[in-house]
């Protein structure tokens, strides 16, 4: 068990939400799984559910090498892509309707889909989800000069934190909540969870930046190029990175 001792109040209670896709771009691809939980202060999850739905289109096999789930896969365990989407919506809409913070790993990316899946199946998406919290954008503000790459499992494993079954979306959505609570004990951070919010809107856009400026000078994206820094929902369809 994990002491919750050290843990600011705001995280004693998070949402968190994962999404396994047919690939890498918001405005394009489509939900194949999908997770919202709820974790205690000791990082247990106390209400949960999953989703796979089909997406209709075919699953890459790159995608599916990822997540495990081929196109045959999700034609016979999937539902309607439209009643996940709607039904993910309405979770993430409930929790965050309470107050309650969501914690999304790479956030940008799994609430830009939503909102382009949204818009697929004619369903009110959220516009302004708030509060967020994104664990990827935060170590980054608060660690930056540390070296090596920012995935999931490699940033679960700097703090600690069990990852079994990476890139299932309820492990992921779990570990990424977890991790979050251990930045909560181990830096400074914000009073609330909308100051936080607030912040990493910031956080995010400095983060891109500087990207664009390390991805122009090695010569991966052309000079009028930019990463869109866009959080928690991206202006446009762009990699997940």
């Amino acid at each position: 068990m994990t002491d919750a001792t050290a843990l600011p109040d705001w995280l004693t209670r998070i949402g968190v939400f994962d999404l396994e896709t047919t690939g890498v771009d918001v405005s394009r691809d489509r939900i194949v799984t999908a997770h919202v939980g709820v974790l205690d202060a000791h990082g247990r999850q106390i209400a949960a559910r999953s989703w796979i739905a089909d997406p209709v289109i075919p699953v890459p096999d790159g995608a599916a090498a990822i997540h495990g789930f081929t196109t045959e896969r999700v034609r016979r365990e999937g539902r309607p892509a439209a009643d996940v989407v709607r039904e993910v919506t309405g979770s993430l809409r409930a929790l965050l309707d309470q107050g309650m913070p969501v914690v999304a790993y790479n956030a940008s990316y799994d609430f830009s889909l939503l909102f382009h899946e949204c818009l697929r199946h004619g369903i009110a998406p959220l516009e302004d989800p708030s509060p967020v919290i994104d664990p990827l954008v935060i170590d980054k503000a608060v660690d930056r000069y540390r070296r090596g790459k920012r995935t999931l499992e490699i940033v679960a494993e700097h703090y600690a934190v069990p990852l079994d079954g990476a890139h299932e979306a309820s492990a992921d959505a779990i570990a990424a909540g977890r991790v979050a609570q251990e930045l909560g004990r181990r830096f400074e951070l914000p009073v609330s969870a909308t100051e936080l919010h607030t912040r990493q809107i910031g956080w995010a856009r400095t983060q891109a930046e500087s990207l664009t400026e390390y991805f122009i000078r090695i010569g991966r994206i052309d000079p009028d190029d930019s990463i869109d820094g866009a959080w928690p929902i991206r202006d446009g369809a762009e990699s997940a990175g």
